[in-house]
């Protein structure tokens, strides 16, 4: 019988370790695979983060190299194997969790192998980044491109010379319709222009300055948690490229034709391909029987603790608590005040 059992070995749950390990609570870390990386080295490879080293450490650990760059995936990859050599905390790996349920005692954990576990408290660490939210278009039953999430795509190679859209507005839209424009005829297409912010005000990071002003870790409004959109933050090489047309933007198109997509001042055009990067969401298989979420698929949750399953918790989500709660920069803090949590909750049970 743990005291937690933490489900997923990437940034969120090593950040629940170090603060489990810190406050002597009997855990374990279960990993579905074999190294503490979570979702990073399933990202394209050339992702590169949008704050720079000195801002993407987790708790008691920094991340090597120059403080001021902006990390490639490979990196973090590096870096959170580092973190869990340097934690030592009980990792099992191979360990892919079919299903969590509520016992007398807290939770049995049943992996996909068929071992138990025990544990008074349960940390759901697994992230938003392994469900894709994938939208239905008008006509796709139809077309006869190729429509992949942005999960899905890796380098730009298999794209070249191809008439391509991306979907979606966010930091990862624009950093894949940039990269793809190189080697593809590229548009960029969502329902709301892109936003930019600049990514170095006054010559500084933007993430110092959120640092400096305790924005970086100031509590979400529940308007705000539901809305989950964030402007791209940019030095001016993304709006650059866009303004030159390389990639262009449009207003989401009307629909799919068998050949590509209708605009929406009527034109037909054809189109090889299709990425969506339109986000992800959270609704686990392994917490499927407990009703951790609504039927609308909402998180009931506040400050990482679950309002719907006593003693669950959460790390990593997008959105948890704070604007960086599904970062590296911010898994550390909110990881921190659910272990707290879970003390509390610990010594309520045990009187």
């Amino acid at each position: 019988m743990f005291d937690t059992l933490v489900i997923g070995a990437g940034q969120a749950g090593l950040a629940a370790s170090y603060y489990l390990k810190q406050a002597g609570l009997q855990f374990a870390v279960l990993e579905a695979g074999a190294v503490p990386t979570g979702s990073w080295p399933q990202y394209y490879e050339h992702l590169q983060l949008f704050s720079p080293a000195r801002f993407s450490s987790l708790s008691g650990f920094l991340f090597p190299g120059p403080p001021d760059r902006y990390p490639l995936r490979n990196e973090v990859s590096a870096y959170l194997q580092s973190y869990a050599q340097f934690l030592q905390v009980p990792v099992l790996y191979h360990q892919e969790v079919s299903r969590v349920e509520q016992v007398e005692t807290g939770f049995q954990v049943v992996s996909a192998t068929g071992e138990q576990y025990k544990a008074r408290t349960i940390i759901a660490a697994t992230g938003s980044f392994r469900q894709p939210v994938l939208p239905q278009f008008a006509g796709q039953d139809t077309f006869q491109g190729k429509i992949l999430h942005s999960s899905a795509y890796r380098r730009p190679d298999p794209f070249a010379g191809q008439r391509a859209l991306v979907v979606g507005a966010g930091n990862s839209a624009v950093q894949i319709g940039v990269e793809l424009a190189r080697s593809a005829r590229v548009t960029l297409t969502s329902r709301r222009p892109i936003q930019f912010l600049p990514q170095r005000p006054l010559g500084r990071d933007i993430h110092f300055w959120m640092w400096l002003l305790g924005l970086d870790h100031f509590p979400l409004s529940g308007r705000r948690q539901r809305t989950k959109s964030n402007p791209v933050l940019d030095t001016g090489r993304y709006q650059s490229a866009i303004t030159a047309g390389q990639p262009d933007w449009r207003p989401l198109f009307e629909c799919l034709t068998p050949e590509g997509v209708m605009w929406t001042h009527g034109k037909v055009e054809p189109v090889d391909s299709i990425i969506v990067a339109t986000g992800y969401h959270f609704q686990p298989d392994y917490l499927a029987g407990l009703g951790a979420w609504t039927t609308q698929g909402q998180v009931l949750q506040q400050s990482g603790r679950s309002l719907t399953v006593p003693r669950l918790f959460y790390v990593g989500l997008s959105f948890q608590r704070t604007y960086a709660s599904a970062t590296l920069r911010g898994v550390g803090p909110d990881a921190m005040l659910v272990v707290r949590q879970i003390r509390y909750a610990l010594k309520s049970t045990s009187k």
